[in-house]
């Protein structure tokens, strides 16, 4: 095998996952048919949970610098301010959930920063292989790619992740479906440029004028000089992509002059829809990210759906390649993904269609796998937290959990008096201490990806438990 795991897609699912792999000890290879990053800022939202996988695999602090809070809206009506709209409801951090709110940081920069902390790890991405061709068998899977050199080019893995995106060839190769619907059949322009003319304190909402010109929203990206711009057009109609049909959508709907739109960086013809995979798995190939699910941006549920994707299955490839796991292990990442994002996609489409405000579930701190075949609560009357919950931030004997839970091992809470087993091995870190309010007296054992997989009093039947995941 050229590799353990070839992960096909360099966005920011690819990416994580490659981080994951890597610091697993897993031999990974992210490959990208482009021969560059994406350009532009399409996914730019980052929700609270993404947040902590963030600091999970030691970007947080990068993400933190290269991005801001969002910016309260200003609508405006025949060039002046007619009023603010806020859209989030407010939140505010707390010792359990510290990232309260969405963080705004331009897509190209995020993928920026995983692929740094990729290479740093020693990982690589190789650049300009556009797979074409799938075969696997008992033992692997083979990808032909056509490359620099011209078809015939080809890795072999003994597993591959399909991270190519919403037109995803791996999915088109495997024969697997994707049910959905277009959810607005009008075009919409999504660029990134540079304006003149507009503070950057507010997101500039130009809303439809009575002759029906069309909605205009001007967003200034934070950490760089760009705005997002996106405007929806009538239905049949081809957005002009060049700077010049910019500049007019931008003259047309906005108080501002043409020229106001100095420079064109990216641009987009971009059709909302919402898509699920019929499967997230065909034998030794897994669906993840956009190739498994496809959202409206309204909400940002995409990209944090998807780089959550990557933070599940990474432990469990590596449980499988690197410490022994029972394949069957593998099962359990469709099991326990494919009911998140479709309820992330039931999410999304929902605030698209303004039924929904962007609040708390749109944080995804909420959702977990209490109904997974990997959770196992032992007590009769768990409370406040159980198995298969997302396993809160909080201090233990001056222990902060997030910093316990840090990196690719298990972690065991030994809570309010409760006792360990005489015995763990060295991938489970143990803390000890007072029982913090969101979790209460207990055992709680922490999976890599930060949910509790186990919960007792005591530890019987905790060691049975953990062999399921080979030598962790």
């Amino acid at each position: 095998m050229d590799t353990d795991v070839l992960v096909v897609g360099a966005g920011p699912t690819g990416l994580a996952l490659g981080i994951d792999l890597t610091r697993r000890g897993v031999a990974a290879l992210v490959v990208e048919r482009a021969q560059a990053l994406f350009p532009g800022s399409r996914g730019k939202g980052i929700q609270p949970r993404t947040m902590e996988v963030f600091d999970d695999l030691g970007v947080l602090d990068a993400i933190r610098a290269a991005g801001g809070s969002y910016p309260v809206g200003m609508i405006w009506q025949d060039g002046r301010r007619a009023g603010e709209h806020r859209m989030f409801d407010p939140a505010e951090a707390s010792e359990d959930a510290p990232y309260s709110e969405p963080w705004m940081v331009p897509q190209w920069r995020t993928q920026e920063i995983l692929r740094a902390r990729l290479e740093e790890l020693g990982g690589k991405v190789a650049f300009g292989r556009e797979a074409v061709g799938l075969t696997q068998d008992a033992d692997g899977v083979r990808v032909e790619f056509r490359g620099e050199s011209g078809s015939g080019e080809h890795l072999t893995a003994r597993y591959a992740v399909a991270a190519d995106g919403g037109r995803s060839t791996v999915r088109r190769l495997l024969g697997i479906g994707m049910t959905g619907e277009t959810l607005d059949p009008h075009p919409t322009l999504v660029a990134d440029v540079r304006i003149s003319g507009l503070d950057r304190d507010n997101w500039h909402i130009f809303p439809p004028a009575g002759d029906g010109d069309g909605f205009l929203a001007i967003c200034p990206l934070a950490g760089t000089e760009d705005f997002q711009l996106v405007a929806r057009f009538p239905d049949g109609t081809a957005p002009d992509l060049s700077l010049e049909g910019v500049r007019k959508v931008v003259a047309a709907r906005s108080h501002l002059a043409p020229e106001a739109v100095t420079e064109l960086r990216w641009a987009s013809d971009f059709r909302p829809r919402a898509a699920l995979a019929d499967r997230f798995r065909s034998g030794r190939v897994f669906l993840a990210g956009d190739a498994a699910h496809v959202h409206s941006p309204a909400g940002g549920q995409g990209l944090n759906t998807s780089v959550q994707d990557a933070c599940n299955l990474g432990w469990k490839l590596g449980a499988v390649l690197r410490h022994g796991a029972d394949t069957a292990l593998l099962d359990s990442y469709e099991e326990e993904r494919r009911p998140v994002a479709a309820d992330m996609l039931g999410l999304s489409t929902s605030v698209h269609r303004g039924e929904t405000r962007r609040g708390q579930a749109t944080r995804q701190l909420g959702f977990g796998y209490r109904k997974s075949s990997l959770t196992h609560e032992t007590r009769p009357d768990p409370d406040p937290l159980r198995a298969g919950d997302r396993a809160p931030d909080g201090t233990v004997d001056g222990v902060r959990l997030f910093d316990a839970f840090r990196g690719p091992h298990w972690t065991l809470l030994a809570l309010g008096g409760a006792q360990p087993p005489d015995e763990v091995t060295a991938l489970v870190h143990v803390v000890r201490g007072p029982a913090p309010r969101t979790y209460g007296p207990g055992l709680f054992l922490v999976r890599p990806d930060g949910y509790v997989g186990w919960a007792g009093a005591s530890p019987a039947g905790l060691p049975e438990y953990l062999a399921r995941f080979g030598r962790c």
